[in-house]
């Protein structure tokens, strides 16, 4: 059963919430002891960007993010979409405050808007390496301080966490996304650093979608994308410990060497 609360202050399709058994009405928090068998329902809230909020990605030709978790995790749990398009770290406190009062674990997208408004920085020119290096090292600093805050809101409710890093875009101009990739890995050393400086689980979407086949656009994940984030959430989520604070990555299946 798919239900759209309607409120005067929430965004159409930031409040959607999958129940993925009919006649579930309330969810318990579990509680860390417990076995992935005895385990009480319930409810991931995907926070941040457009990587959980993919939608307008497929234009109707399949199941987003949320819908699939949905029909992906057990009998009785939810997954609730706060995420929306186009946010950066900076916004995911105020999607912390539209939490619903049963919520039991939160997945956070956030980092690659706050990297592609800053893309104009390489083209810009530069009097040496070490210049341009600055700039980017300047940018990273600016990130981590929001980045730092983001984090620090979305554990203030007490609630298991687990953060995605940001993957390679798949631009059609090969230059351009080698670019990209380079840039990012100053948004992403600052993801893992602040994630395990917290004992927080780690999704490695670089990993995770690895195939050009997995992005329905160049920062937007496909069905077949979305399908891959979602098994590494229900991993860590419905898993023997998700509230047990300790830093481990979900990075899928990799075969071969790095992904390109």
């Amino acid at each position: 059963m798919i239900t759209v609360p309607r409120s005067s202050f929430l965004p159409r399709r930031t409040a959607l919430s999958i129940t993925a058994a009919t006649g579930l009405t309330a969810c318990a928090r579990p509680a860390s002891t417990q076995s992935v068998g005895t385990q009480a329902p319930g409810h991931v809230i995907l926070l941040g960007d457009s990587v959980l909020d993919n939608a307008g990605y497929l234009r109707g030709g399949g199941p987003d993010v949320v819908a699939q978790l949905g029909m992906r995790l057990p009998s009785g749990w939810q997954a609730t979409l706060l995420a929306r398009g186009g946010s950066v770290a900076a916004d995911v406190p105020g999607q912390l405050r539209r939490l619903p009062l049963d919520a039991t674990h939160l997945v956070i997208s956030a980092g690659g808007n706050d990297a592609g408004r800053r893309e104009g920085v390489l083209g810009e020119p530069a009097r040496s390496v070490a210049d341009g290096l600055a700039r980017i090292a300047a940018i990273r600093e600016a990130f981590a301080r929001d980045y730092r805050v983001m984090l620090d809101a979305a554990l203030q409710p007490g609630l298991p966490v687990a953060v995605c890093t940001i993957y390679d875009p798949r631009f059609p101009d090969p230059g351009r996304r080698e670019l990209a990739v380079v840039a990012l890995t100053a948004f992403n050393d600052i993801i893992t650093r602040e994630a395990f400086a917290r004992a927080i689980p780690l999704i490695d979407l670089r990993l995770v979608c690895s195939d050009d086949q997995d992005f329905a656009a160049p920062t937007g994940p496909a069905v077949q994308g979305g399908t891959k984030i979602v098994k590494e959430i229900v991993s860590w989520a419905v898993g023997p410990d998700p509230a047990g604070r300790r830093s481990e990555v979900f990075a899928g299946s990799v075969r071969g060497g790095a992904p390109r």
